[in-house]
């Protein structure tokens, strides 16, 4: 695709052009439930949009479970940021993909980036036994597809 060859190659050279060489979007990323207050958590998910419609970027939310885990994937659909597929694999369902507005991923990712331990499991340390939910923004070619 196109856009997609475009994106790439702004990604690569605004990476270059850092002073540290690391691309902006190399520290969005964080662990569910956090200690960061609301504003924070929507001023994340704004930059982490700005990023996915600018560079070749895709954000992925993890969510672990005891025995169980799913995925899900955002990646801009377009080049003005509108529209963004949405890619989620669930390991009894397998991969499901759609188009989603841009209104519809920030409210998903607030959310699923501001909810803490709710399930009396969670709350009686079972949630320990697995691995955290996790929010990161990387490359696309990193992101594992259907």
């Amino acid at each position: 695709m196109a856009s997609e060859r475009r994106s790439e190659t702004r990604a690569a050279h605004y990476a270059e052009t850092t002073p540290d060489g690391e691309a902006p979007w190399a520290d969005l990323e964080m662990t569910v439930p956090t200690d960061r207050d609301h504003a924070s958590v929507v001023a994340l998910v704004e930059c982490a949009l700005v990023e996915l419609t600018h560079e070749a970027v895709g954000a992925v939310f993890v969510s672990r479970q005891v025995g169980r885990s799913s995925r899900t994937q955002y990646v801009a659909g377009d080049d003005v940021g509108e529209q963004f597929q949405k890619r989620r694999f669930d390991d009894r369902l397998g991969w499901h993909e759609t188009t989603v507005p841009r209104r519809t991923v920030r409210d998903e990712l607030i959310t699923q980036l501001t909810r803490s331990p709710s399930t009396p499991a969670e709350r009686s340390g079972e949630r320990a036994a697995s691995e955290a939910d996790t929010f990161v923004v990387k490359p696309v070619r990193e992101l594992r597809t259907p």
